[in-house]
């Protein structure tokens, strides 16, 4: 196994199916070093398998190692390097794409875990096993549970000590110790706050007593705490104010759909200033994402929907290797028309990756006040087009066109993170050949189609868009599509669907408000409820 490779050091671990090294227990692990993963990339199978282990593990809290990837992709390879690039997996795998000889034997330093692909059934967990620290995985749902819970100890004990023949005394010899997960329902509690009142006996005309505290909702009975938790279920969970209240009612506490919007009238309109300053933040940045997305709203006095948008930025510094924490921005219109990206992102001036939406041209008209935005096209826009046709299996220029275009999305894999100069000289040299020779696929294929076609419509589409396309090439600051973006719209969708509709303007206002703030922590890692909680707090 070690000549196939061409490891001679014994301090490297060889590990594949079937081999002793598999068992973490029967092994001394390293403190350090990475595991390298070497060989074909098959993310239906082996790496699928792999990565859904592993990010198991990191996500459950154990000590796993950094996860080098290193091989040739398949035409399937773009959805796992976009996976790969989210976290928690973005701050623990690095895909380095197809390397020499020479280079993987300088892979082969530092390496605790060399690893073969295979096909197996299970592939995945055996290699966690062997990569984890102390912390054997044994089935698919098991594994070191979160060390930040606390434990609650019950002692399982015989009830006679003495010794079954000879009746003489047991010494404890040692324990079996398994930990399951266990979860206590959110109960209600009320919150009692009782102010004293006091007189002076002798004058018989003070009486003093502490001012009451503030509170968010004036009079009213829910906590900031509680207005926390509804804002976070409705907004970040996807849990409809009808569906609370039919849950609060299994606790017997009756709490009206209607009551709750209110509140969240409230809470919207306390955090108003804060979502402001996070897209002035937003408006601030090098490089902003722009998307929209309908919300249904109920129109006043009909009884009827009416169609509105929720337009989203987003501001994420990091795939160019800027420390700036990233952010979220949705606005709630009732225009899709250019105007509303206008008045949203007025005063910025620097480079916008949106999908090719033409309310977006007018941002870069050389006479817009405080300069023209520089536009940027979306590749994985343009990849759906021809990824459709390629599962359809109708054409095979489809086909050809994605599993070039997968190595784009390889190289972004491997400059992610880096400084904006490396991700541009490294674009120049390998992803223009690439995007060169598609653009002459396309050129010399479209006379030969039918013009009806979707093949031909998704030609025409990044012929038309070219500039927009290739723009990522000559800028390190701008990534090769918009999902970022679309990321963050995600939730919101989820949302849509359970909730039909905002119940008006106002609700759709304090829908994008709150979705802006949770949305940011979420992003920044930061718990939604501690921080929303806290800051009600202050705010009354």
């Amino acid at each position: 196994m070690r000549e196939r490779f061409g490891v001679e050091d014994d301090s490297i671990t060889v590990a594949y199916p079937g081999a002793p090294a598999w068992r973490a227990r029967e092994r001394e692990p390293a403190s350090d070093g990475v595991v390298l993963f070497l060989g074909t990339l098959e993310p239906r199978k082996n790496l699928g398998v792999l990565l859904d282990a592993y990010e198991r593990l990191a996500v459950g809290g154990s000590r796993v190692p950094p996860l080098m990837i290193a091989g040739k992709t398949t035409e399937h390879a773009g959805p796992w390097l976009e996976r790969i690039a989210r976290p928690p997996l973005s701050t623990r795998v690095n895909y380095v794409g197809y390397v020499d000889p020479v280079k993987r034997r300088e892979l082969y330093e530092g390496a605790r875990l060399l690893v073969q692909p295979s096909f197996e059934e299970g592939f995945g967990l055996p290699v966690l096993e062997a990569m984890t620290v102390g912390v054997p995985v044994v089935a698919a749902n098991r594994g070191a549970l979160p060390a930040h819970l606390p434990r609650v100890e019950r002692v399982v004990d015989i009830e006679d000590h003495a010794c079954p023949c000879c009746r003489h005394e047991l010494h404890r010899i040692g324990e079996d110790v398994s930990e399951r997960l266990d979860v206590a329902p959110a109960r209600f509690r009320v919150v009692v706050t009782r102010r004293p009142k006091y007189a002076c006996k002798a004058c018989r005309e003070s009486i003093v007593q502490a001012e009451a505290p503030a509170r968010i909702v004036e009079g009213g009975i829910p906590t900031e705490g509680l207005l926390a938790q509804i804002a976070i279920s409705k907004y970040a969970d996807g849990l409809p104010l009808y569906r609370q209240e039919g849950i609060y009612a299994r606790e017997r506490v009756e709490l009206g759909r209607s009551a709750m919007a209110g509140w969240m009238g409230r809470v919207g309109f306390h955090l108003e200033p804060l979502a402001d300053r996070v897209l002035a933040h937003i408006r601030n940045g090098e490089r902003i994402f722009a998307d929209e997305t309908t919300l249904p709203t109920l129109a006043p006095g009909s009884g009827k929907t009416k169609t509105a948008w929720l337009w989203t930025y987003v501001r994420d510094d990091r795939p160019f290797g800027r420390g700036d924490p990233p952010m979220v921005a949705y606005r709630f219109e009732d225009s899709r028309g250019g105007a509303c990206a206008e008045g949203h992102l007025a005063g910025f001036a620097g480079l916008l990756q949106v999908d090719g939406f033409s309310a977006y041209n007018r941002l870069a008209a050389t006479d817009r006040p405080g300069g023209p935005v520089t536009l940027a096209a979306c590749w994985a826009h343009l990849r759906r087009r021809f990824y459709e046709l390629h599962v359809a299996d109708v054409s095979r220029i489809a086909t050809a066109t994605v599993e070039q275009m997968s190595v784009l999305w390889a190289i972004e894999a491997e400059i992610r993170g880096k400084h904006p100069a490396t991700r541009q000289a490294i674009r120049q040299a390998r992803s223009a050949p690439v995007i060169a020779a598609l653009f002459s696929l396309w050129h010399t294929e479209l006379p030969r189609i039918p013009g009806k076609s979707k093949l031909a419509e998704a030609i025409r589409y990044a012929t038309r868009h070219r500039a927009g396309l290739e723009r990522f090439l000559a800028d390190g600051r701008l990534d090769i599509d918009n999902n970022p973006v679309e990321r963050a719209i995600r939730p919101q969708t989820i949302t849509r669907k359970n909730a039909l509709f905002a119940g008006s303007d106002g609700g759709g206002n304090t829908w994008a408000t709150i979705a802006t703030l949770l949305a940011t922590a979420r992003l920044n890692e930061v718990d939604p409820y501690a921080w929303m909680k806290l800051t009600l707090e202050r705010i009354a």
